[in-house]
């Protein structure tokens, strides 16, 4: 049996107040340290993935999937001590994207670790339940391992089609599991932004999957502390997810 904890945020790209929320970021990733994290909405020009891996003593393997544009998209970070293989991606239309890899754990188990970040859209749905369709099928299609862990923004609240998709597809949520129910919000976090999004509504949209021979121990918000001198910066304008998951026997 083997134990990781796994991490998901959306880092809100470069927009509202960047170069002060990335303290923040760094800040909290050098206190979290997980094992494996996954980024959205990372932009690969500036290298954002990198300068977040290289916060606290971790160093991660970074593993990029665009998403709309071969500059911006999706990243996982694992721990470099950790090997991978079958780096995939997949395009799920509407400029969203998923990425995966192949986790080998240290006591010869497999884990698939994906990234996604579904349609925002309050009003579309029905686009999301179909890219979650797309990301399932692909899944099921990858290569085989003891268990699967999908991290990332959803854009959909627990009464969407879209979570009822991933459930019928035998994921369960690792904060439900390990708590009982899910964070009332992940969306938005408190930060104060110059142009309010319209069109997203507030709630639960972030989640970490898990399915086969995975179980979530724990589960919190993470990412979710405002700056001290100031109420209204936040490291983004969602909160993050932190599981800690045994997989295997």
């Amino acid at each position: 049996m083997d134990r990781l904890q796994v991490a998901t945020l959306n880092i809100l790209h470069i927009l509202d107040r960047w170069p002060e929320r990335l303290p923040l970021i760094l800040a909290d990733m050098a206190a979290l340290q997980p094992d494996v994290v996954g980024l959205q909405e990372v932009v690969y020009a500036i290298e954002q993935d990198r300068v977040i891996a290289a916060a606290g003593r971790t160093r991660y393997a970074i593993h990029r999937g665009w998403a709309g544009r071969p500059e911006y998209g999706n990243s996982l970070l694992v721990r470099d001590d950790l090997a991978t293989a079958e780096d995939d991606r997949v395009d799920l239309g509407v400029t969203r994207a998923a990425s995966r890899v192949v986790v080998a754990l240290p006591s010869g188990g497999r884990l698939t670790a994906a990234v996604v970040h579904l349609h925002h859209l309050a009003s579309d749905p029905a686009i999301r339940d179909a890219q979650t369709r797309a990301l399932i099928e692909w899944l099921d299609d990858g290569p085989p391992s003891d268990g699967l862990v999908v991290v990332g923004d959803f854009n959909a609240t627990p009464d969407e089609p879209a979570y009822e998709r991933m459930v019928a597809g035998g994921f369960r949520s690792a904060h439900l599991e390990a708590n009982g129910t899910e964070p009332d919000v992940t969306w938005p976090s408190g930060l104060a932004t110059a142009v309010p999004d319209p069109d997203s509504r507030a709630g639960c949209i972030d989640y970490i999957w898990i399915r086969g021979a995975v179980a979530a121990d724990s589960c919190r918000l993470v990412f979710d502390r405002p700056a001290i001198e100031d109420p209204t910066l936040y490291p983004s304008d969602h909160r993050g997810l932190a599981a800690m998951l045994r997989v295997g026997g």
